[in-house]
């Protein structure tokens, strides 16, 4: 963007006053037709969002022109001023965004959502707009392209502690091309921002190493010329606008209650008397009525271009996250040019992430302790083209960003989470620590694939296979060195092993009853198959390392045995056992069914008296089998 070309003249200001009028009538009839929304916030802030549309660089033929700035709607129930400025610039029909807004089927939701043409990132709750905009930034860099991110913020917005996360990102990494507004009225739902949670929005953003910039919010002149040095600062910049809630509308100026109340129709009719503008409800009344549901178009992935290295074969004990670890730092070493990323959030010896970072320095981002933030950056960066890894202990990068990943998945990014540390197997940091819900978590979450490898050569086959795909995957691992998984003595997952997500694994053939096992137990489970071998039960043991896509043709195996058992160090009552006795139901298949797992919060100890205690050793669950078989 050349924001010296930019110079809005003062004529060219007074059409975007007439055009604010234009907006502010668009955001009280759409909100009024709704029946609800949130105007008070969309007029104050809509005097800046117009100027700032005139002074940018977008394609409204093309909205997602790869050169193009960047606005992120921070506070995304202020779309009504969203749908009304771009509306007014051609990137829809405004009547569209009028008759349809929040209308069951209707891209015009209540807060705002990338179906919308111009928009970038739906907003989620307050609080991880900022957050996104370091994404965009360092994508920017990361890509070499020379433009501008400009996120929009409420100031009750900023009582939120993921801002106070972003706001470091961004001075660390000097993001001069992230710009962010706060919508300063001094009003949120309940009142004055003062009464409900003071605070200095100016020193803490001073404090973390930005320029602040304060100006009158409604002064068209002032925000052109602080857009204009704020983006040739050196420093990420805030500008912090004055305003007023409601502006344009002398009853609804300085009143909280219009925050997320609607404008009844006879109110309607005054404040458009007042702004001079037509009333004409009836016409958007009947083009609401006559909608109809457009399907959306099929949004495609991008397509990660990496070189991935052969396999390679472990033959001794080791852990799943070295296996991990070496094998990005592989897959880094062939792709150095490419378009790669990892996020680290203080654990780097412990997540292994440390070889990544000796190959390509510049694309290794060390977070520190601010795990929500680093959740949406990687996430927004993973959107922008550049195959990016979030990488954390699973209470930290399943458990505490569950609502960030959720956030994700709705913006439909492309994100590759990492954990070790997940169910029982942390070492002795305790139950605080042991992660024994992550599938039943992140199952809730549409759009993402999870993965959970056995030993590490399964992993470093998994590895490599999402490193060249679209989407958000979760990769989960315990801590602890694994013995290898061999079948007849043969490494299992070897150089000829062929990863396929939803296939499961046979690791042990039998007749009597079938366990199914997933992640770091699958070593035990074979152990268990072979103890029982010498009390003549032929047990079937099958690892599942796709729990949410589960294989039908080893349930039709394992059900004919008449008797299943599932194995897991997650809890019982969310884990694999679950999905796979809903999935036995689904297919109509019939037998006796048993789930060993965490049946509460475990303590504190070494790994394998941690298991015993939770009666999952190998000894325990086989005493157990043999019980129930013989009954």
């Amino acid at each position: 963007m050349n924001f010296e070309q930019a110079d809005l003249s003062i004529e060219k200001l007074k059409k975007i006053e007439i055009l604010s009028r234009k907006a502010r009538a668009a955001i009280l009839k759409m909100t009024t037709l709704a029946g609800c929304g949130h105007p008070g916030g969309s007029m104050s802030s809509i005097d800046f969002l117009l100027t700032l549309y005139h002074m940018i660089d977008f394609n409204v033929k093309d909205p997602k022109w790869i050169k193009r700035d960047k606005v992120i709607f921070s506070c995304g129930h202020i779309a009504p001023a969203a749908y009304s400025t771009l509306g007014l610039l051609g990137f829809f029909p405004l009547d569209n965004a009028i008759s349809q807004f929040r209308l069951a089927g209707s891209i015009f939701e209540g807060h705002v959502e990338p179906d919308v043409p111009g928009i970038e990132w739906a907003s989620g709750n307050l609080g991880q707009g900022l957050s996104a905009g370091c994404g965009f930034a360092l994508a920017s860099r990361i890509k070499k392209i020379d433009d501008q991110i400009f996120v929009l913020m409420g100031d009750g917005e900023q009582q939120k502690g993921q801002l106070s996360e972003a706001r470091r990102f961004a001075a660390k990494y000097e993001l001069k091309n992230l710009t962010a507004f706060v919508d300063y009225n001094k009003l949120q739902i309940s009142g004055s921002i003062q009464k409900v949670m003071p605070q200095n929005i100016r020193a803490n953003y001073e404090s973390d190493g930005w320029k602040v910039i304060e100006i009158d919010g409604h002064d068209l002149l002032q925000i052109r010329d602080t857009i204009l040095q704020a983006v040739k600062n050196e420093f990420p910049t805030l500008i912090l606008a004055h305003t007023n809630m409601g502006k344009g509308v002398s009853f609804m100026e300085d009143n909280e209650k219009y925050h997320g109340a609607a404008l009844k129709r006879e109110q309607l009719e005054l404040a458009l008397r007042e702004l001079n503008e037509p009333q004409d409800l009836k016409k958007y009344e009947k083009l609401r009525e006559d909608f109809q549901i457009v399907a959306n178009e099929e949004k495609s992935l991008f397509q990660p271009e990496l070189k991935i290295p052969e396999p390679q074969i472990y033959t001794e004990k080791t852990d799943n996250r070295s296996a991990w670890g070496k094998a990005i730092a592989n897959i880094a070493d062939l792709n150095q040019d490419k378009m790669l990323a990892v996020f680290d959030c203080d654990l780097q010896g412990s997540v292994k992430t440390k070889d990544f970072e000796k190959i390509i320095p510049d694309k290794f981002f060390q977070s520190g302790i601010m795990e929500h933030n680093t959740a949406v950056v990687s996430g927004a960066l993973s959107k922008c083209g550049i195959q990016t890894f979030f990488v954390d202990f699973g209470v930290f990068g399943v458990d505490e960003t569950y609502n960030q990943h959720r956030l994700n998945d709705i913006n439909q990014t492309n994100l590759k989470i990492v954990t070790t540390h997940v169910g029982l197997d942390v070492g002795e940091d305790g139950k605080t620590h042991q992660c024994i819900d992550y599938l039943g978590v992140m199952k809730n979450l549409f759009g993402f694939k999870i993965l959970i490898p056995a030993d590490p050569n399964q992993t470093d086959h998994i590895v490599r296979y999402v490193a060249d795909k679209p989407g958000n995957f979760l990769i989960a691992m315990g801590r602890s060195k694994l013995a290898i998984i061999k079948k007849e003595e043969k490494v299992f997952f070897d150089e000829n092993y062929n990863f396929q997500y939803g296939k499961a694994d046979l690791l042990h053939e039998g007749n009597s009853a079938a366990l199914f096992v997933m992640g770091t137990f699958a070593g035990r489970a074979v152990e268990i198959a072979k103890k029982l071998e010498t009390e003549s039960i032929s047990l079937q043991v099958w690892n599942i390392s796709t729990p949410k896509e589960l294989d039908e043709s080893a349930l039709i195996s394992a059900a004919e045995t008449g008797v299943i058992f599932t194995y897991e160090d997650h809890n019982v009552e969310t884990g694999l056992g679950n999905s796979l006795a809903d999935k036995l139901m689904r297919m109509g298949l019939s037998c006796k069914f048993h789930k060993f797992g965490v049946k509460k919060y475990a303590c504190s100890g070494e790994n394998e008296d941690i298991i015993k205690k939770n009666r999952l050793d190998v000894e325990s669950v086989s005493a157990k089998i043999l019980s129930f078989i013989n009954k």
